[in-house]
């Protein structure tokens, strides 16, 4: 398993190392804010360290906001760092109209992408062309969800060329 350099702020532990493509790379603080459509008025703030990613405190944050003043929430916007699967599938269970702005992935290389996968989200499993698993394993730092296959499932499959055995997907 490859070890990951966590970067730790010697006088503001609490920060996080914010590394983001567009942004000044660093550590910094980060926050969340909601707004009611209707009154213009920020209803939540939320402060979370540089490194986490913007879809974390959405869902409780949310919900505290329904349950501290009783708002009947029937729809939401986003931005793209909110269209995760957790996001989404809470939304849809909560009958929670969201209309989320969509960030293009490109790779450096042609590997299979969502359109080329099956999806299984009641599992968050996708399958690749083979019918083999990529099982969710983590949300990196630029807030892309990773699945990753079983390389030894995957040795000697015929689309092996254009696998990754490890797929980023927003």
């Amino acid at each position: 398993m490859e070890e990951k350099e966590i970067r730790i702020n010697t006088t503001d532990p609490d920060s996080g190392h914010m590394v983001r493509e567009g942004k000044p790379e660093g550590f910094f603080y980060l926050d969340h804010r909601t707004v009611d459509g209707k009154y213009n008025f920020i209803t939540d703030v939320f402060v979370t360290p540089g490194n986490a990613h913007d879809s974390i405190p959405y869902l409780k944050r949310l919900n505290r906001q329904i349950h501290r003043f009783d708002f009947l929430v029937e729809e939401v916007a986003l931005d793209a760092g909110y269209l995760t699967m957790p996001v989404c599938q809470e939304l849809m269970k909560q009958n929670i109209f969201a209309v989320t702005a969509h960030r293009r992935f490109r790779p450096k290389k042609v590997f299979f992408i969502n359109g080329n996968l099956n999806t299984l989200p009641e599992q968050d499993i996708y399958l690749c062309p083979a019918r083999y698993e990529l099982r969710y394993s983590t949300t990196n730092r630029t807030g892309y969800r990773e699945y990753k296959s079983n390389p030894n499932v995957c040795q000697n499959c015929l689309f092996l060329s254009r696998c990754t055995h490890s797929n980023t997907f927003q």
